[in-house]
């Protein structure tokens, strides 16, 4: 039991801090600013990315298509944005794993972006 919970809490953060990573990137792209739809995001385009990358040969560069239009679908500014607001969005998810390491001692990543 105490395993599920300390599985449950990992994926919650991990979850807060893709959500968290996402929303910077938004908000410096995009200019939006809404840290639920931001997690709802990396909600999605995590699945999203378990559903493709498995696949043979192509299966990373199709799931980082699919993330990407994952962005696009939840945010405006079409398919250039949607790229920026990942990049973005990956380094905000290193800088912030990194801190939360560094003080906390955390192990986690960051859930919906790739690569983080």
């Amino acid at each position: 039991m105490v395993a599920l919970i300390g599985s449950l809490v990992a994926f919650v953060v991990a979850l807060l801090v893709g959500g968290l990573a996402i929303f910077i990137g938004a908000s410096i792209v995009v200019d939006v600013e809404d840290y639920s739809h931001a997690v709802w995001t990396a909600l999605f385009g995590a699945i999203v990315w378990a559903l493709t990358a498995w696949i043979p040969l192509f299966g990373p560069l199709l799931a980082l298509l699919a993330w990407i239009w994952v962005i696009n679908w939840r945010y405006p500014g079409g398919w250039i944005a949607a790229a920026l607001i990942g990049v973005v969005a990956w380094a905000a998810a290193l800088a912030i794993i990194f801190v939360l390491d560094l003080l906390l001692g955390l192990g986690v990543g960051a859930f919906g972006v790739p690569g983080a």
